[in-house]
């Protein structure tokens, strides 16, 4: 069983010019991607298997983020099925010479474990075992749905 907090990642991306939109803000699809791939990493740590996203929900664009900025990309596993894990992951746009930071997206994401032939495999249980791993847990839970 692997805990929540093992789960955790965060990442950077720097918003350069071939990353924004007319608008000179990171366009939606980048993040989008970026939220992909740091949040199949948080499942695949659970799942020790590859991971394909199956579903995403209530993706919110609440700001932009400027070019030069830098995208912070947190995510986490929070809860399990037989072969799917749900992860949240949030986005914060971050001034890299002040740290300055506010929440951009937030969305819900499900992957769904699998083999070398694409077919769907079983997840271990997903435990929740210090305050921390329950607090993520619980703000994942009560913000699902939330828009």
């Amino acid at each position: 069983m692997t805990s929540i907090s093992k789960t955790y990642i965060e990442n950077r991306e720097r918003v350069q010019p071939n990353d924004t939109n007319n608008h000179a803000t990171a366009h939606g699809g980048n993040v989008v991607k970026w939220m992909d791939e740091v949040g199949a990493m948080s499942a695949m740590r659970h799942a020790g298997a590859s991971c394909v996203t199956a579903h995403i929900s209530d993706l919110d664009f609440r700001r932009p983020v400027p070019q030069g900025d830098t995208c912070v990309i947190e995510s986490y596993a929070y809860e399990t099925g037989q072969s799917s894990i749900r992860v949240r992951v949030q986005v914060y746009r971050e001034n890299p010479r002040t740290g300055e930071r506010e929440q951009t997206t937030d969305s819900y994401f499900v992957f769904v474990a699998v083999d070398q032939e694409q077919s769907p495999v079983t997840v271990p249980e997903l435990t929740a075992n210090s305050e921390r791993c329950r607090e993520l847990r619980d703000a994942a839970l009560d913000g699902e749905g939330d828009v």
